[in-house]
């Protein structure tokens, strides 16, 4: 007769779970020492006399599970696979005692029982797995198996990471069950990959394990802390099968991807990368950047392939660039894209170098066309190293040194017709030039300028000019200079020829 008074003390819900727990720990003492989770085989049994009170339901402890994926300690037991070689002792029978090599199948042949499988088991385990068959035949066996010799270790490595892909590592010196033993972590592994990428959320980094035969671990791993503190709060080495995934981040910052670039788990940051740049530079396209003397060295930066490097690669910006709303487009490995605001107005104001960001494989930047420039701002810009040195520009007709004059980027009309020398007095049409421009868009724009040399910069009549804009200085009595125009090569004469093909000049 089942006793009622005890089943009403079980079902208390204090009490119930506390003689649950109580079981719990009284069965297996040993295993939740060693840290391994407590995996029961039977069901648990539910009373079903007929002296249970009525409308009452039976607390039944639920089994803890391995598997699906939790988030948890790692498990760091080494399992049993193919490729391993181990030793299996028979006390008292060394006729029984040899090295096995464990095939890719994981079952090893034994003396007298045959086939046992040992993948995914730990030494331990396999021990008794061998003994509990050898019971068969032999009075209380005692057998212990050794890893003499362990497997390389094939591991996955995906997402944010230069190159994805399997890979094979290596063990170095002792064996698995040695303390002497050197697992590869899981930081290893990130560099054997050739680093993460600039998009990598660091602090979200996934390792799954495979646990026994059916389950699975899932743990996530904090690399910032890393690199702050140099604690990472879990044992990362590494194990066979084990997989590593780098998400993307969801939001970018600027100061921790920098810091992320200067990690030795990061992509080399000498490695060049292809960059394109397009918009207000001199000269837009795709270029190689790597290391060497960049903006931020004179802000206080490093040689780092950066964007301001990028830019002068393109040939620095143009007169009418917006430095303060530049663009960094940047492809994933998941086949989306960030976009990164940028703004280089307060790398030079302020010395921000975080806004100088590294640059990775396949980024895009774009420069946009500024609505508006002051001549302070301008004249300001155009003594940075985000401006070349010089432009060029073509001064032809009657000056006194006519022809391509270097001048300082964000220069006037005024200083380009001074720089040649000036107006060639007895000849030159002093009241107006002639300003033509090849523009992004391939077309061709010519436009009459008033000239007054008192005047500052402004639109109208000393406007900022533009690499390889041309000037063209007439002679007095408005009679144009064909013979000098005619002689006119290079870029320039290019323009020019343009000019005459579609507006007939």
């Amino acid at each position: 007769m089942f006793n009622t008074g005890l089943w009403k003390f079980l079902t208390q819900p204090f009490m119930g779970v506390a003689f649950c727990t109580a079981i719990n720990f009284a069965v297996s003492p040993v295993s939740l020492a060693q840290g391994q989770p407590v995996l029961p085989t039977a069901k648990p049994v539910i009373p079903t006399s007929p002296t249970l009170p009525p409308n009452t339901t039976p607390i039944i402890p639920t089994p803890q599970q391995v598997s699906p994926a939790t988030a948890q300690q790692l498990d760091t037991n080494y399992t049993l696979g193919g490729g391993d070689l181990i030793r299996v002792n028979v006390f008292e029978v060394p006729e029984y005692t040899g090295e096995y090599q464990v095939p890719p199948g994981g079952a090893i042949n034994l003396p007298l029982i045959g086939s046992v499988p040992v993948l995914g088991l730990t030494t331990e385990q396999a021990a008794d797995e061998i003994a509990r068959r050898y019971s068969r035949y032999l009075k209380r066996p005692l057998i212990s198996v050794n890893l003499l010799s362990p497997r390389p270790i094939n591991i996955f490595v995906a997402g944010e990471v230069t190159r994805p892909g399997a890979y094979t590592l290596s063990l170095s010196s002792g064996a698995g069950n040695n303390p002497g033993v050197q697992y590869p972590t899981v930081l290893a592994a990130l560099t054997t990959a050739q680093g993460v990428t600039l998009a990598a959320d660091v602090t979200q980094v996934q390792v799954r394990r495979k646990i026994g035969r059916s389950g699975e671990q899932l743990v996530t791993l904090n690399l910032k802390d890393a690199v702050q503190t140099g604690q990472i709060g879990q044992d990362i080495t590494l194990r066979d099968g084990d997989t590593i995934f780098v998400p993307t981040a969801s939001n970018f910052d600027k100061a921790e991807a920098r810091n992320l670039a200067a990690s030795n788990f990061a992509a080399n940051p000498s490695t060049p990368r292809t960059v394109a740049i397009i918009g207000e530079v001199n000269r837009p396209g795709s270029y190689l950047v790597t290391t060497g003397g960049g903006g931020a060295e004179a802000a206080g930066g490093s040689g780092l392939p950066t964007v301001t490097r990028a830019i002068q690669l393109a040939g620095g910006i143009t007169g009418q660039a917006d430095i303060r709303g530049l663009k960094l487009r940047r492809p994933t490995r998941t086949g989306g894209e960030q976009t990164i605001d940028v703004n280089l107005w307060q790398l030079l104001q302020s010395g921000d170098v975080n806004q100088d960001i590294v640059v990775q494989e396949g980024d895009t930047i774009v420069v946009p066309t500024a609505t508006e420039i002051t001549p302070a701002e301008a004249t300001q810009l155009a003594n940075t190293t985000l401006s070349p040195n010089t432009i060029q520009v073509g001064v032809v007709g009657e000056v006194k040194r006519p022809g391509a004059t270097e001048i300082r980027p964000n220069s006037s009309l005024n200083q380009a017709l001074l720089a040649a020398g000036g107006f060639n007095d007895n000849r030159a049409s002093r009241a107006a030039v002639d300003l033509i421009r090849l523009n992004p868009d391939g077309s061709v724009t010519k436009r009459v300028v008033k000239v007054n040399f008192a005047d500052g910069i402004n639109e109208a009549t000393n406007p900022i000019l533009r690499n390889n804009d041309v000037i063209i200085v007439g002679r007095n009595g408005l009679t144009k200079t064909s013979e000098t125009l005619g002689a006119i090569s290079g870029p320039f004469g290019v323009i020019l020829n343009v000019l005459r093909l579609f507006t007939g000049f």
